[in-house]
């Protein structure tokens, strides 16, 4: 099967059957195949490698639970779907197990990681808000006016902060598609911000 394994969606759909079918070695196949960019795409989002793990763990452990219940759709935003509320479950739990603790007491020395476990928190929520806003400003709102393959591309680029190659990897693509798509969409994205933003100038240069 290996030699197979830049045939894309439709192998990946062929997996997904014989995974759902309980066959242990297309598991693996899938997880050879998949596992490297949704690593790189989780740790894009969550500064804690150990969560990182766990939540990939975790991925394709739901994966090998509900196979069945994948209905066609493009395999790569499938897993990722799964991954990403995996992890938000992950940063829920976190955050109920911080506010149990109680609050971290900053003046004792002997609580050297209680800052840092703060600190790192806080980061978390920085970043969650400024892709809120990329996604669900005036930029969200671009984004849903301009052409659906468009806005995959420059979703993935950067929302999600992914390469060319692994961007090209999630959607099935051509490396070249995706540069010549990340292109149009920043044209395209900057023309449907113009129309919600007119300019005070009257569009002069």
């Amino acid at each position: 099967m290996r030699g197979h394994r830049e045939e894309g969606a439709t192998d990946d759909a062929a997996l997904l059957r014989a995974v759902a079918g309980g066959d242990p070695a297309a598991m693996a196949e899938l997880y050879d195949r998949h596992a490297g960019w949704l690593h790189a795409r989780l740790a894009r989002r969550c500064p804690d490698p150990e969560t990182v793990r766990e939540v990939l763990q975790d991925t394709f452990v739901t994966v090998w639970r509900s196979a069945a219940g994948h209905r066609g759709q493009e395999t790569g935003g499938w897993l990722w779907t799964i991954a990403a509320r995996r992890l938000v479950d992950a940063r829920r739990a976190q955050e109920r197990a911080t506010r149990l603790a109680g609050p971290p007491l900053e003046d004792d020395p002997a609580t050297p990681y209680a800052t840092a476990s703060v600190s790192t928190a806080a980061s978390v929520s920085a970043e969650d808000r400024v892709l809120a806003g990329l996604e669900y400003g005036d930029v969200g709102t671009a984004l849903d006016r301009i052409s659906p393959e468009l806005r995959e591309v420059l979703r993935a680029t950067v929302v999600d902060g992914l390469s060319t190659r692994e961007a090209a990897r999630l959607l099935g693509i051509p490396e070249g598609t995706v540069k010549s798509r990340a292109r149009r969409a920043r044209v395209e994205l900057r023309a449907a911000l113009d129309q919600l933003n007119p300019s005070p100038l009257g569009g002069t240069a």
